[in-house]
């Protein structure tokens, strides 16, 4: 049954949401790879003055040499909270929720939030322009005709993305004025930690200050990063230098260095943890901040400086190497994209180059657009700077499409006139039968209509839809009235099974007796029944009748009857079965033909037999001849007389009409 208007023409106007070139690019450039170049201590405890020179071997290199190109912050939410599920909110929800924390909390631990809403939003608002769209066609709306609806929320939405852009532009400013306020508070510290050494006091005293400065020191924010490496050199320096006046119990420094070291330990296999973190990005976001935790921890054994960094350079080698190669993945994948998508803004173009004269030719072209078009959006990103470009290009070359069909359907709306009134005939003849009872023959009589219908053509505009639905409806009603009565045949085909089950199995147990006429009336009787019964499941129908035949057959076998009589009670039941097949009526008659031209021949056999009879009595051997022409001339007699009787079965059954 038809239940899509042949004449609707399909363009997809929308494409969904526009494309974010972008794709997951962004990350490549704004996170520089971990370098593995010196390690470097920092805090350093108190330190005898014998030892200065195992100090500065101890002191490791600058931190900004082995993190070079990390942000000292994060801009990841540091809250600690477990993420908010927002996959069951509404989309006025999802609005207010967005509007309540871009009003109340900071740009840098909502990111994930607004993120994670923005991509519900869209989805919401992808689903309803497909259900607007839907709508529209099943309304009868040609999709050519159709344009992208707009959901009056779209705007608020992003006005509120763009207000939390610019509230983050503006978070980001304070957080770099506090970046060089750190700077200057740093630098202070570092000239009165200088001051310590010219002080006249007691060294516990002197010590105590110092150990306050350094957790100032760390207490003070991050710092521009262009700064970072001279601060740390300043400090370092200046901690050296302190460590060299104080000349500290040898012990404490060596206590402090073995807490350094296991501190570290720790860093080391933290992130040798990370080689098992599926996500390349998130194990190397977590490296970063192990890398500013390693520069915040002070110096270690002499003996220990070099392994327990090496073991640090190595896992984070391994990490970067992920890093690198998830990204040039990603480039790759993108590349490819590209090319796919080139190929099919090809194909579209190619399309429109061609030169299309009739409306099945544009109805099919338009068909394979639509197809392109679904292929696209099944597509991945290509590289961020061809992205907008091909896309736009694609688009180009669709929208070039449908208004050349658009055009040709303007152009030629003579032949639409005449379809009309082709359509309006086929909506008579539907509506002649819709109430028909012979559901084969209707069927096939309003299959055949739809068939014309499609090769029709469009008609109109104004009038496509109201003759498609009076076309449509004609055949519903049809199809619907047929549905009601094949679903109230169901049970009475279940009750038929079960009789012509019972049937068998009395055959199967057949006893034919001493009395071969009864038994013969009695066989005779039970195929009366099972003509009577009617129709099966259909899927049993082949089984049932194998099973029927077969029972039958043989006990027709054991009586003893004559060969006519067999050859025609097996006959009958042959014909019994085949009335559950829809393509006997055509077989049999085939066959009752067969049998008729048998007859025929026969029929002229005999006579010339009959009048050969009278040439053998002049030859010797004639009473021998005679003999064998007569048998021949009855056994042709018997057979004209047995496919006399099964052509009258054949009649009788109904299957010839």
């Amino acid at each position: 049954m038809t239940k899509k208007n042949p004449d609707d023409s399909v363009r997809e106007e929308q494409f969904g949401a526009t494309e974010n070139a972008a794709g997951t690019e962004d990350t490549i450039h704004t996170e520089n790879e971990l370098e593995t170049g010196s390690p470097e201590d920092d805090t350093v405890s108190v330190v005898d003055k014998d030892k200065v020179t195992e100090d500065k071997d101890n002191e490791l290199v600058e931190d900004g040499d082995v993190t070079a190109g990390l942000n000292e912050d994060v801009s990841d939410d540091d809250s600690g909270l477990p993420p908010v599920d927002y996959s069951g909110y509404s989309k006025h929800d999802l609005i207010e929720t967005l509007v309540l924390i871009i009003d109340n909390r900071p740009p840098a631990e909502i990111r994930n939030d607004v993120e994670r809403i923005k991509v519900l939003l869209f989805k919401k608002f992808k689903l309803e322009a497909e259900e607007a769209k839907k709508k529209f066609l099943d309304e009868g709306g040609k999709i050519e005709e159709y344009r992208a609806w707009v959901d009056p929320d779209d705007a608020r939405v992003k006005y509120l993305l763009e207000k939390y852009r610019d509230k983050k532009t503006d978070y980001n400013k304070i957080q770099e004025a506090e970046k060089y306020d750190n700077l200057k508070k740093k630098y202070e510290i570092i000239d009165k930690i200088k001051d310590l050494v010219n002080r006249e006091e007691s060294i516990n005293k002197t010590f105590h200050d110092f150990r306050l400065l350094q957790n100032e020191w760390h207490s003070v924010g991050a710092v521009p990063q262009n700064s970072l490496k001279d601060i740390w050199e300043n400090y370092h320096h200046s901690v050296e230098v302190f460590y060299d006046y104080i000349k500290i119990n040898k012990e404490l420094r060596d206590l402090d260095l073995k807490k350094n070291l296991e501190l570290k330990v720790q860093l080391c296999e933290k992130a040798e943890e990370l080689l098992l973190e599926p996500s390349a990005i998130n194990a190397f976001r977590s490296l970063q901040d192990f890398h500013n935790q390693w520069r915040e921890i002070g110096p270690v054994p002499q003996e220990s400086k070099n392994d327990i960094w090496e073991r640090f350079k190595e896992a984070t080698a391994q990490i970067n190497k992920r890093h690198h190669e998830y990204f040039e993945k990603q480039k790759d994948d993108q590349r490819k994209n590209f090319e796919a998508k080139i190929a099919i803004c090809e194909e579209v173009e190619a399309i429109n180059l061609l030169e299309i004269k009739n409306f099945k030719d544009f109805d099919e072209k338009a068909d394979k657009v639509v197809q392109l078009q679904k292929m696209w959006r099944s597509v991945g990103f290509a590289p961020k700077k061809q992205n907008n470009k091909v896309y736009q290009r694609f688009r180009e070359a669709c929208d070039a499409f449908f208004e050349k069909k658009r055009g040709f359907y303007a152009d030629n709306k003579g032949i639409q006139i005449n379809n009309l009134q082709l359509k309006t005939e086929l909506c008579l003849q539907a509506e002649a039968l819709q109430d028909s009872t012979d559901w084969k023959a209707t069927s096939d009589a309003l299959i055949k209509l739809q068939k014309e219908w499609k090769e029709i053509g469009p008609v109109p505009r104004k009038q496509s839809e109201r003759t498609w639905k009076r076309f449509r409806n004609a055949c519903d009603h049809f199809f619907n009235k047929k549905a009601e009565f094949f679903s109230g045949l169901d049970t009475s085909y279940e009750d038929n099974l079960k009789a012509k089950v019972a049937i068998i199995e009395e055959l199967e147990k057949f006893d034919s007796g001493s009395d071969v006429h009864v038994a013969f009336e009695r066989l005779k009787d039970l195929q009366k029944k099972w003509t009577d019964i009617g129709f099966v499941p259909f899927n049993m129908k082949d089984e049932i009748s194998t099973r029927y035949r077969n029972a039958i057959n043989k006990e027709f076998d054991k009586l003893k009857i004559g060969d006519s009589d067999k050859s025609i009670l097996k006959y009958k039941t042959k014909l019994d079965s085949l009335k559950t097949n829809p393509k006997a009526s055509r077989k049999v008659h085939n066959e009752r033909d067969k049998f008729v031209t048998k007859i025929k021949q026969l029929e002229g056999d005999v006579v010339l037999w009959e009048n050969n009879i009278g040439f053998f009595a002049k030859s010797k051997n004639a009473d021998a001849m005679i003999r064998e022409v007569n048998d021949k001339i009855e056994s042709a007699k018997q057979m004209i007389k047995t496919l006399e009787e099964k052509v009258r079965i054949i009649d009788q059954s109904g299957l010839d009409d």
